[in-house]
């Protein structure tokens, strides 16, 4: 299962880098004299192109096998099993799940709301104590 990133945020990003993309050619292409900023917007706007198909492709967060992953563009992806959370805590827009070993920090303002439900929704399936966990109570949909 895949939490997806929200539109807005895969369009911004998309855009952004054909913008980059754009000034580096015209630089590059229509001037004689070629400064070395172009080729710097030109290499911006190939990296957030493939920052944008990557995030297009695999998306925030995975969730298979009772592991979380959170996707992350060249080789940063963290996991966690999440069999292994001993606390979740929440402040403000933003989820940070403990283990013993490690903690992940979810950024909600940056997930699509049906995805958030669903990611809440698996949360709160999770056996955790009610003072370690904020979904205890809640009734999620």
């Amino acid at each position: 299962m895949k939490i997806k990133f929200t539109r807005k945020r895969l369009i911004y990003n998309l855009v952004l880098s054909i913008l980059y993309l754009t000034i580096g050619l015209e630089g590059i292409i229509y001037q004689e004299n070629i400064r070395w900023t172009k080729y710097g917007m030109l290499s911006l706007g190939i990296l957030y192109l493939t920052n944008s198909l990557y995030e297009l492709k695999y998306q925030y967060l995975s969730i298979e096998y009772g592991i979380l992953r959170k996707n992350m563009i060249l080789g940063f992806t963290k996991k966690i099993n999440l069999n292994d959370i001993i606390q979740i805590k929440v402040f403000t827009d933003e989820y940070t799940l403990i283990t013993k070993t490690n903690k992940i920090k979810i950024h909600t303002e940056i997930i699509d709301p049906n995805s958030l439900s669903e990611l809440k929704r698996i949360l709160s399936k999770l056996d955790l104590p009610p003072d370690k966990t904020p979904f205890q109570n809640t009734k999620i949909e």
